[in-house]
């Protein structure tokens, strides 16, 4: 069978486009090709909403969801799996990195690596036994970082713990191991590191391929010199090489990665003046005295003396790099903070901002072409409920700015707008960009508050467009639980369920988001990820990115419905098209929206869907 055969004449797709171009209805030509028929865009949230009252349970607790579908539950592997309480501070799950076909899933007494090759079931490749908290990861092609902070941490791994105060054999730095084979990870060295790593940042240079860089966000008090030599927590007028103010850059050579080594502890965080930032609400102070003197603990919060000098943040909590525009976000506690990092061995403070409203800048993201940031409150450290019904919406929230050279630019607050109970940990957390084109979406998970995916396009006035969400472990009593993390990962919503195990997700379509967008987004992928080391977001010239762009002008209102109806009606004879006739058909239509730049009132759009169907031509 000839292909050209089944494609309507070009003569068909060029009277289209004119067609469309002068019609004030939306009525078309009764032939030519098939399309879709035109989506809904209008939409509103249910109401009420579902995932207010939700049932309690650990693995059997009521789940709601909205635009987001649940593909699958996988339950902590049996060295990971509490069973003694409902959540074991010492196996709660943390952060995921990704490489091929694997989810390798932090825990605070080591790590487990999924294979994902079917999201429906996942499956167990293995289980790394080795405690250190928070255990965040970080891959690098063979190479499997991993963070340790807590005091029980070993250099071999082991479980036993570290009893003596000053020990060599204690652990709070960067483990790195070597993963060729990725169910039987090596241990290749320990980069200890003065306050340990609390998080890390994997820093990839675009100028450097012999060296990988790793930034340390340590929040642990200073080590003893005695047993890292080096370590003082003294103020740096006492002592010009103080850990404090600063973070720790370690370089790894790619080729010899047991030879990693602290190269940099470059002081980000000198010299910033105390920020205002809120405390907590009078009730929460009041309840959390009256558990202590009901404890029988009457201890003054604070240790009495002389008043500390009035100083900025000491440390970072978190660091989110963008190699690919030489910027780096810091969340660090009063201060969200921009970095160059085009020497990445050596990064340097640009800009900071602060704001009242926040309690504790915990991430930062970037949106894809650099132009705007959020920051997210931690308030409350995780562990509390932050998203009751009695909580202000902008605390324990998103901060977006637009970014403009050096320039942070407050725009708006977003906050997950479904209440939690008193017995769910709430507040905002991880998250990572959606690749859909054209906008700025995010995923992000708020502990027990379960997952929200919403759109920061219009920096002023972010919307969620979809969600799940599951009751608390319990009714009666606060165990920590929920998403720690969620993170889009070729195709797919990832969460690191606390308590619960991996969770993984898609979205579904709506008037919010439609099908050719979501298909648009998994064109996109990824041989690994990071979610801290952000990558520039390539999409392909392909057909569902047009088609995504035409529904963003349709929801906009960017054409008139028949111009649309015969942009869709170009596209589909075109694609059904092969070879000279397809390019002839693309460069006819790129050509006549050029002609529609100067009257729609999303001129932006309409260049994107241009440019993508001249690309489109070239073939």
């Amino acid at each position: 069978m000839k292909r050209e055969s089944l494609v309507p004449p070009l003569s068909l797709a060029i009277g289209l486009i004119a067609l469309g171009a002068c019609a004030t209805s939306t009525s078309t030509a009764g032939t030519g090709p098939s399309v879709a028929p035109t989506p809904d865009m209008s939409a509103m949230a249910p109401s009420p909403d579902p995932r207010v009252g939700l049932r309690a349970g650990l693995f059997n607790a009521a789940e709601a969801a909205w635009n987001l579908r649940l593909v699958s539950t996988t339950k902590p592997s049996a060295a990971f799996l509490s069973t003694e309480t409902p959540s074991d501070s010492r196996l709660w799950n943390s952060d995921i990195g990704f490489t091929g076909h694997y989810a390798i899933q932090g825990n605070f007494s080591g790590y487990q690596v999924w294979d994902i090759s079917d999201p429906k079931k996942p499956t167990l490749n293995s289980a790394y036994v080795c405690p250190g908290s928070q255990s965040d990861v970080s891959v690098y092609h063979n190479l499997l970082f991993e963070s340790s902070e807590s005091l029980n941490g070993r250099t071999d791994c082991g479980t036993q713990g570290v009893s003596d105060t000053v020990s060599k054999e204690r652990a709070r730095g960067i483990r790195i191991y070597e993963i060729s084979d990725i169910a039987h990870p090596r241990l290749l060295k320990t980069v200890q590191t003065c306050r340990g790593s609390h998080t890390h940042t994997v820093v990839t240079d675009p100028n450097d391929n012999a060296n990988v860089y790793v930034y340390i966000s340590g929040s642990a008090p200073v080590r003893s010199s005695s047993e890292l030599a080096g370590c003082s927590a003294l103020n740096p007028e006492e002592d010009p090489n103080s850990e404090l103010f600063r973070i720790e850059v370690i370089q790894v050579p790619v080729a010899h990665p047991e030879d990693a080594h602290v190269v940099s502890k470059p002081p980000i965080l000198a010299n910033l003046q105390p920020a205002v930032r809120h405390g907590e609400l009078a009730s929460d102070s009041a309840a959390a005295a009256a558990r202590r003197a009901a404890a029988g603990d009457n201890r003054p919060q604070r240790p009495a003396g002389p008043p500390a000098p009035a100083r900025g943040p000491q440390q970072c909590h978190d660091i989110t790099v963008y190699p690919a525009i030489g910027l780096a976000g810091g969340a660090c506690g009063g201060y969200g903070v921009l970095l160059d990092i085009r020497d990445p061995a050596h990064p340097k403070r640009i800009g900071a901002a602060a704001d009242s409203n926040f309690s504790f800048w915990h991430s930062a993201t970037f949106n894809n072409d650099g132009t705007k940031m959020l920051f997210t409150d931690e308030w409350g450290g995780g562990t509390q409920p932050r998203c009751r019904s009695t909580d202000k919406p902008e605390w324990g929230a998103d901060a977006i700015f637009t970014l403009a050279g050096t320039d942070l630019t407050f725009r708006s607050y977003y906050k997950l707008p479904a209440a939690q109970t008193t017995t769910e940990n709430c507040v905002a957390h991880n998250g990572s960009l959606v690749p859909v084109p054209g906008r700025d979406i995010m995923v992000q998970g708020w502990y027990q508050g379960g997952i929200s995916v919403f759109d920061f396009t219009d920096a002023a006035r972010p919307k969620e467009i979809a969600y799940f969400d599951r009751g608390p472990l319990s009714k009666d009593t606060l165990y920590v639980a929920g998403s720690w993390s969620a993170y889009w990962y070729n195709g797919h919503i990832y969460s690191s369920e606390i308590a619960r195990g991996l969770d993984i997700f898609e979205l579904t379509p709506s008037p919010l988001l439609s099908q050719n967008e979501i298909d648009a987004a998994k064109l996109v992928h990824f041989d690994e990820m990071n979610i801290q080391d952000q990558q520039k977001i390539v999409w392909p010239a392909a057909f569902p990115v047009a088609r995504a762009y035409v529904d963003q002008l349709q929801r906009s209102g960017g054409l008139s419905a028949a111009r649309l109806e015969a942009v869709r009606q170009a596209l589909s004879a075109a694609e059904a098209a092969s070879g000279s006739a397809r390019g002839a058909a693309l460069t006819e239509l790129a050509t006549s929206l050029d002609g529609d730049l100067s009257g729609s009132s999303d001129a932006t759009k309409v260049r994107m869907l241009r440019d993508v169907v001249r690309q489109l031509a070239r073939g």
